[in-house]
């Protein structure tokens, strides 16, 4: 059965990503075209640039976590830098651009200049990337044409309505990484990458800056919640999977299959809901009536 995706962002919680793609190639969906955010928007350009699900989590189990943040003189007023993650998109992706991609495929932007929302569906893959994860504060935000871009999750958590967009009659599956609004506010620390020695780290924990990063972040995770929930509900995919990734940080080193793995399980967990709504019948009566039922 054909179907569409829209990947969430969530930063390492993505590698989830990962096991929902495996999940469904194994139960014999066939993903037509992929929309993603952040995290999202790089596992989609991967998987549309022709990795299966397996080249995606063999590329990052072998990347050194701890040298991706780095900073280099193109990194722009920002916590972190992106030289390793830039290294490696010139390594996976090159010079290939939205035209060589195997199916549709459009990751969204937000510009810092104007508030408006990017859907970046053209150029090179690799600029869709760097614009997609940039975090605002966090990460550099990416140049491109007469934009100043930023993280696509700052309007669009999961941007269902992308996927609309490249497949307007497919169902529309939604993987979902932000905490439920009725799940308690979790606490913050610095992204401080793992190259720093642990006493730096510790002394980093207890500045005041570190206390200030905490009460933003949470804000930050409250406000991106809201947004999610309130765009799910207007834009309707017909299947939200949850991986239970609310545990793993922004930039937690973690072991890529585990948490892939939970991708495949909250995959499975909506196996039934999405056989209904991908039967012959629930799509007929969604054509004539509009709905999912």
């Amino acid at each position: 059965m054909d179907i569409t995706v829209a990947l969430g962002g969530g930063g390492a919680k993505g590698n989830s990503h990962i096991g929902v793609l495996r999940r469904l190639e194994k139960e014999g969906y066939k993903i037509r075209s992929i929309a993603g955010t952040s995290f999202g928007g790089l596992v989609a350009i991967l998987y549309a640039s022709g990795r299966t699900p397996d080249e995606i989590q063999e590329i990052f189990s072998t990347t050194d976590q701890a040298n991706l943040y780095g900073r280099d003189p193109k990194d722009g007023g920002s916590l972190l830098g992106l030289f390793g993650v830039r290294k490696l998109l010139d390594s996976v992706l090159g010079d290939k651009t939205f035209d060589d991609v195997r199916m549709p495929c459009a990751v969204t932007a937000v510009d810092a200049k104007t508030g408006n929302e990017v859907i970046i569906s053209e150029g090179f893959l690799r600029d869709g990337v760097l614009a997609t994860i940039a975090l605002p504060g966090i990460f550099p935000t990416h140049r491109l044409n007469d934009w100043e871009l930023m993280d696509g999750g700052v309007l669009n958590p999961v941007p269902v309505s992308v996927a609309r967009i490249l497949s307007p009659d497919l169902p529309i599956v939604a993987v979902v990484l932000n905490d439920p609004l009725d799940n308690p506010v979790r606490t913050y620390s610095i992204p401080v990458p793992a190259m720093f020695p642990k006493p730096i780290v510790d002394r980093i924990s207890r500045m005041h800056i570190a206390q200030a990063f905490d009460i933003f972040m949470r804000a930050v995770d409250l406000s991106s919640r809201a947004v999610a929930h309130y765009r799910l509900e207007a834009d309707a995919p017909d299947v939200i999977v949850r991986p239970n990734v609310h545990d793993i940080d922004l930039l937690s080193k973690v072991i890529v299959e585990d948490v892939a793995m939970l991708g495949e399980q909250a995959l499975e967990a909506v196996l039934p809901e999405l056989k209904r709504v991908t039967s012959w019948p629930a799509r007929l009566n969604k054509k004539m009536f509009g709905t999912k039922k």
